[in-house]
């Protein structure tokens, strides 16, 4: 018996100007699937922003239901709905306009046109919701496995580019800065372009199909203390640790948080805080319930690329630490 290749798919890709929606763009575009991305209006900006040649671009403001019909599906038949939007700062406001009302319009936008599937970018961190950003995601996926369509919901741990920021710090001769003792937390990171091809597998696999995915890259799961004892031996440079007490980030969201309530900024900037501390103290592994812990053996693996394979190439010159449009997360 001859196995034969997946059909293609048509398929609408939204938060494809993230880095991982560029690199989900890729893996649909090689898997041959027909991939219309909608991304919003920029003037002056390149419409394509980094996205394949085999990818259709269509500027559309994704928060607008209207433009969504309009300018996104335009009435035309789509199979599926890949959604890699997210808020770019977790604040309540922005969280709940993207991670949930854009997210829920897009699903519906996708029904309307045909969709049988979905695949969802959600985060591992739901597990523990304690965030304005994480009970807009968990709001959306509840909407997502009601809908009916075949579904896959990926929970992915860190990504590299989260991870990489002191690279460039340690390497002009800075501590490397932790929480606590940095060994609060773990994780087994996981790259953009291994992301992006499980999302695409998500499409045609049916034992990736109608379940929630934690998924991580490479193990083992590696803490903060870690990373930076694998940048000092790389670098050759005698190992120098900053440790910032978690009480400090207590202080400093109990002031905000106090301020806030008479400036709405202040109180902005003591959610962004709480999520720098949520991410500080809780480790991007699978939860057991039933110890009440992290469980690094119980979280899935994906892909080939390690974060150090990344802080190889970062330290040769040959890759750079890479936003995109989506930084907060």
């Amino acid at each position: 018996m001859i196995d034969t290749p997946p059909a293609p798919l048509r398929v609408v890709l939204l938060g494809a100007t993230g880095t991982i929606g560029r690199a989900t763009a890729a893996a649909l575009v090689a898997r041959g699937h027909q991939v219309v991305c909608l991304v919003r209006p920029k003037p002056g900006v390149d419409p394509r922003r980094g996205l394949p040649a085999g990818a259709e671009v269509r500027a559309c403001e994704v928060t607008d239901p209207a433009a969504l019909a309009s300018e996104g599906f335009r009435g035309e038949r789509f199979d599926a709905l890949v959604t890699c939007l997210a808020s770019r700062t977790g604040a309540p406001q922005d969280a709940w306009a993207i991670d949930h009302a854009a997210s829920l319009a897009a699903l519906k936008a996708a029904q309307a046109a045909g969709a049988s599937r979905v695949v969802v970018l959600s985060a591992i961190c739901v597990q523990r919701p304690l965030l304005a950003f994480q009970q807009a995601k968990l709001a959306f996926e509840a909407e997502v496995i009601a809908s009916g369509l075949t579904y896959s919901i990926v929970r992915p741990t860190a990504f590299f580019k989260s991870l990489s920021g002191q690279v460039a710090r340690v390497q002009a001769g800075k501590p490397f800065l932790l929480f606590g003792d940095g060994r609060l937390t773990a994780c087994k990171p996981i790259s953009d372009a291994d992301l992006g091809a499980y999302l695409a597998e998500c499409l045609t696999d049916l034992l990736l199909q109608n379940r929630i995915l934690p998924i991580g890259g490479p193990g083992p799961a590696i803490t903060p203390r870690e990373q930076g004892e694998w940048l000092f031996q790389r670098l050759g440079i005698e190992p120098k640790f900053r440790q910032v007490p978690v009480a400090m980030m207590d202080a400093i969201i109990a002031g905000l948080s106090l301020a806030g309530k008479l400036v709405p900024k202040l109180a902005a900037k003591a959610e962004f805080a709480k999520i720098g501390r949520y991410y500080a103290t809780e480790s991007m592994l699978v939860w057991n319930p039933k110890t009440g812990r992290y469980d690094a053996d119980a979280t899935p693996e994906t892909g080939t690329e390690t974060l150090f394979d990344f802080y190889e190439r970062l330290i040769r010159g040959e890759a750079s630490v890479d936003l995109g449009e989506h930084a907060a997360f």
